[in-house]
């Protein structure tokens, strides 16, 4: 007997009808950067493992730890993308994109991939959309970035996440504050793993969720309380426009994110029904990547939201996804005699926008009748002969079992009434 095969552990699928669900939160997601005129890219998805330890920094988990490497025939080192920061900065480098004019406003979508303990909402292939806003540094495009996240949960309709935000200064204030950070530590007992990652870079230190560790650093220094005063109002300026767009948050001192490249503006969003895996997306200014990546000395923001965690979000407020998918109409034929005619039907049906799956494999109406409720139709349009002959077509509504003759030209008019309107998200107040 042959092995049946099996998805790599850590990887969700999600086939049909969740699958739909899946695309229509990725959509939603993308829709307010699409709105905002960002432009879309399609990333490669292995790059040099070099982008990575160059970009994202060595000390960090997730490139000493979570990357999948490998060597190609060449003996190039190479590495599954893991974030697209990194690889949209490399993009933009090497198709000159800043020739076209600043800032250069980029969104992507897709599959990334990290070396994780499976859990429910951390996986091995996480699905992110994100945007990069490069070359402007200013507190209003920090904003921008901010609340087009933020309406992009909104759009799905949810509402018990928060936004948190804090700053994480500059190269002329981190100094200080790392000499700081460093004498402190010092004076805590840390593993050997946890002390090598703080001699690279103590900021590192911070960032790790470990209970143990947490309890250690409560009282260490933070940085927004010793920044300088240029990343000081800058920060207070992003506040005032958060302000402005009526974008709530709450600032926490104590946020760090999982990679070194980030600068003065960090942010991330937060679900209180996901337990340990609360982040949905998060994001935030890096001033030198691009520089230390060969381009040019431009500054950046950007996000990532977690699609995978966006759904299981919804599904936590129990959001009715389902209720704001296309309705679905299928054209069914008594016999297969009228499938030529059912192919017409369906054509003209799609092209007015309507969703329409033609059964062509049914033996019978009451087969195909069958087939349509199984769909979730909700309406059938009937091709017989009667319906051939005079041009009249019966349009059965499934859940009620009404049936009207409508005329071939009103067909898509009395369809696209009567089809039942999509639940909409409320529009923010």
């Amino acid at each position: 007997m042959i092995e049946k095969l099996q998805a790599p552990k850590g990887v969700p699928e999600y086939v049909p009808p969740n699958g739909d669900l899946f695309k229509y939160v990725r959509d939603e997601l993308a829709a307010p950067a699409i709105a905002a005129g960002y432009r879309y890219i399609e990333l490669p998805y292995f790059e040099d493992f070099n982008l990575y330890a160059r970009g994202i920094g060595e000390s960090t988990d997730v490139v000493s730890k979570e990357m999948y490497t490998f060597t190609d025939r060449a003996d190039r080192i190479l590495a599954l993308r893991p974030e697209g920061t990194a690889g949209v900065i490399r993009s933009v480098i090497e198709n000159s994109l800043t020739q076209q004019g600043l800032p250069v406003k980029i969104w992507y979508a897709g599959a990334f991939f990290r070396a994780e303990k499976p859990q429910k909402g951390r996986y091995r292939q996480l699905q992110q959309v994100g945007i990069e806003a490069i070359g402007a540094e200013n507190p209003a495009l920090d904003s921008e970035v901010i609340a087009l996240g933020y309406h992009a949960f909104k759009n799905l309709g949810l509402s018990s996440f928060e936004l948190q935000i804090t700053s994480l200064g500059c190269f002329n204030c981190r100094p200080g504050y790392r000499e700081k950070l460093i004498k402190f530590l010092a004076e805590v007992k840390l593993d050997d793993e946890t002390r090598k990652r703080a001699d690279i870079n103590p900021l590192r230190v911070l960032d790790d969720k470990r209970p143990e560790i947490q309890s250690l650093i409560i009282n260490a220094p933070l940085m927004l309380d010793n920044v300088c005063n240029e990343c000081r109002d800058y920060h207070e300026m992003v506040l005032k426009y958060l302000d402005h767009h009526g974008i709530p948050y709450v600032v926490n001192k104590r946020l760090v994110r999982g990679l070194d490249y980030y600068t003065k503006t960090t942010f991330e969003f937060v679900h209180h029904g996901l337990g340990a895996q609360s982040g949905i997306g998060g994001g935030g200014r890096y001033d030198q990547l691009m520089f230390s990546l060969g381009g040019q000395d431009l500054s950046g923001i950007g996000y990532a939201l977690g699609v995978d965690r966006a759904l299981i979000a919804a599904e936590s407020e129990n959001i009715n996804l389902e209720q704001r998918l296309p309705d679905l109409v299928c054209v069914v034929p008594t016999d297969s005699e009228f499938n030529v005619n059912a192919f017409k039907i369906a054509d003209l049906l799609r092209e007015s926008g309507i969703v329409v799956d033609q059964v062509t494999h049914t033996k019978n109406l009451k087969n195909g009748l069958k087939v349509a409720n199984r769909l979730t139709a909700k309406c059938a349009v009937i091709i017989g002969d009667d319906e051939v002959r005079t041009g009249i077509y019966t349009v059965k509504w499934l859940a009620t079992g009404e049936q009207n003759s409508v005329p071939l030209d009103e067909l898509v008019t009395q369809i696209s009434q009567h089809l039942p309107l999509a639940e909409k998200p409320k529009k923010d107040d």
